[in-house]
Parts: C-alpha cells; sequence; structure tokens
C-alpha cells in the first residue's frame, strides 16, 4: 500500500475516533442536562427504554474505538492492508468500506459461511 492511502487512513480512522468521543461528549451533557418527571409509567418506561439504547450505542462506539486504535497500530507496524487469514492485500474499496477491517473479502465471505454452516 502506497504511503499517501497509509495517510489518508490515518487521517479517516483518527476522525471516525474524535466524531465518536463528541457524540459520547453529547450524550454525557444530554443525559446530565434532562432531569424530567413523568407522570405515566409509560412515559417513563419510553424514556427509559431510549435512555438505554443510547447507552448501548455508546458501549458499542467504545468497543469500536478499541478496534480503530488497533488498526492505527497496524498502520504503525506495517501490516495495516493485509489479510490476517491468508496474507494477501485487502483491496482499498474494501478498506474505505470497512477500515478496521482484517479480513480481505474472500476470506470474511469465507468465515460467514463457516459461521452460518455450524449454526453461530
Amino acid at each position: 500500500m502506497e504511503a499517501k492511502d497509509l495517510e489518508f487512513f490515518k487521517e479517516y480512522l483518527t476522525q471516525m475516533i474524535d466524531d465518536i468521543q463528541r457524540q459520547g461528549e453529547a450524550t454525557i451533557e444530554e443525559m446530565s442536562d434532562h432531569v424530567e418527571y413523568y407522570s405515566d409509567p409509560a412515559d417513563r418506561a419510553s424514556a427509559e427504554s431510549d435512555r438505554t439504547f443510547t447507552l448501548r450505542l455508546r458501549d458499542r462506539d467504545r468497543k469500536l474505538i478499541k478496534k480503530i486504535n488497533e488498526a492505527l497500530d497496524r498502520i504503525e507496524d506495517g501490516t495495516f492492508g493485509i489479510c490476517e487469514d491468508c496474507g494477501d492485500e485487502i483491496g482499498i474499496p474494501r478498506l474505505k468500506a470497512r477500515p478496521m477491517t482484517t479480513l480481505c473479502i474472500e476470506c470474511k465471505s469465507r468465515r460467514e459461511e463457516e459461521e452460518r454452516l455450524r449454526g453461530d
């Protein structure tokens, strides 16, 4: 992979982390600022459901940051864009769609098929 491509992905991944952190901060502010009292139990349940859903999204974001940091580490150690199963280069279009991936499309498809056959 060319140096300009690696620089593009490094900037892109860093921007993803910044965006996720900004969303997390906004969530904290929003949840801190909104102290509402509900007289109707259904309204309270709906608000709690929304809050739980938002917190689950932020937890997924936290896990995504870990994967993004691992991708940034691969950029630094020279293994970014190399499939961990077959050792071939992962295509740029796949990396643009999922820059933290560690598998080429063929290996990922094979793993998904194996999971489907096992019933995972």
